[in-house]
């Protein structure tokens, strides 16, 4: 098993470097740069400031440092510092004298007072946290759905929970939300239409961020079950007179959340991935706002670090499901 995590983890490596490579080349493919857009810019300023954020050497030699930044850890004896060259995202002391230091993404273009790990300082946490939510949801609503419309097939609850699970998938969050935000907010005002840090602020966005998803889950639950009990130890079960509960359960449930789990580590990793739509309808200060400008504004640290960032989590989601499935199946086995 470690040896395997090991391989994996080297594997995320690799992943790093392409990705990194492909946002890096088509970052600087598109016309303009990040100071473009100032009004009337001196050809002297512009150059101090291009050779300030490394900006006038090769390509390739602003590739290298900006990853070596990011990959190479440093153990250093100073005080961890808050300047805009040395802001590490991770610091861990080692003993009184020394700290061990990783990931630095650099300072922002745009908002030159900021480095990127201060913008996902600050706003990072949110984004996770209203995944995290929609996650929950998803999950607590999917699968309960899924089992009673496996169990009801074809009867009138079946075909309400395959309804609702259809209508969660056909319908965006681009269009959910402003119809949520009236009825919920503006018309029986049980919340509040945007903002984010209470729950009233919350369940909105997590509700809208969710219901696709707990519809995945909820068709994949229904279609795994349905398999299962049809199998020859189900069969076996009931005829030794097992509880029909301790067989759905015990039995019949565990076996068909393989493949569910199979899509959980994709769904957590596009939910927290995946909030920009609902949190510009919702007005949720996270991570999308900042990425959105600076793909308007060519902020080439926060384009790459939050893309690597992302990488890094949905690579991560995918181990941890593949090291559940020994758990979920004894049969699988990692080496």
């Amino acid at each position: 098993m470690a040896r395997y995590i090991a391989r994996r983890l080297l594997w995320l490596l690799v992943v790093v470097f392409f990705v990194s490579l492909i946002t890096f080349g088509f970052a600087r493919a598109v016309p303009g740069g990040p100071f473009s857009a100032e009004k009337k810019l001196p050809a002297a300023v512009l150059a101090q400031l291009e050779k300030k954020y490394n900006l006038d050497a090769p390509l390739w030699q602003q590739y290298l440092s900006y990853m070596g930044d990011i990959l190479i850890p440093r153990i250093t004896g100073e005080a961890v510092e808050g300047s805009l060259r040395s802001d590490y995202l991770i610091n861990i002391p080692l003993g009184s004298d020394f700290t061990f230091q990783w990931m630095n993404f650099g300072p922002s273009y745009k908002d030159r007072s900021r480095t990127v790990n201060d913008i996902f300082r600050e706003n990072l946490p949110i984004s996770f946290e209203l995944g995290f939510y929609a996650f929950i949801l998803a999950v607590v609503v999917g699968l309960p759905l899924g089992v009673v419309a496996a169990l009801k097939q074809n009867t009138m609850w079946d075909y309400l929970a395959m309804s609702v699970a259809i209508f969660g998938v056909s319908v965006p969050s681009i269009a959910l939300g402003p119809i949520f935000i009236w009825l919920f907010a503006v018309e029986l005002a049980w919340f509040l239409p945007s903002g984010w840090g209470s729950w009233r602020q919350d369940v909105l966005p997590a509700v809208v961020l969710g219901v696709g998803s707990s519809a995945v889950i909820a068709r994949l639950t229904r279609a795994s079950l349905l398999q299962v009990v049809r199998e020859d130890y189900i069969r076996t079960a009931r005829a030794k007179g097992l509880r029909e509960g301790v067989i759905i359960v015990r039995h019949a449930l565990r076996n068909s959340l393989i493949p569910v789990v199979t899509v959980m580590g994709p769904i957590f990793a596009f939910l927290v991935t995946g909030t920009l739509v609902t949190e510009t309808i919702f007005g949720v200060p996270g991570m999308g706002k900042y990425f959105v400008s600076s793909i308007t504004n060519r902020d080439y640290p926060v384009i790459m670090g939050t893309i690597l960032f992302f990488a890094i989590i949905i690579v991560l989601a995918n181990l941890i499901v593949d090291l559940m499935y020994a758990w979920l199946d004894p049969r699988i086995r990692y080496t």
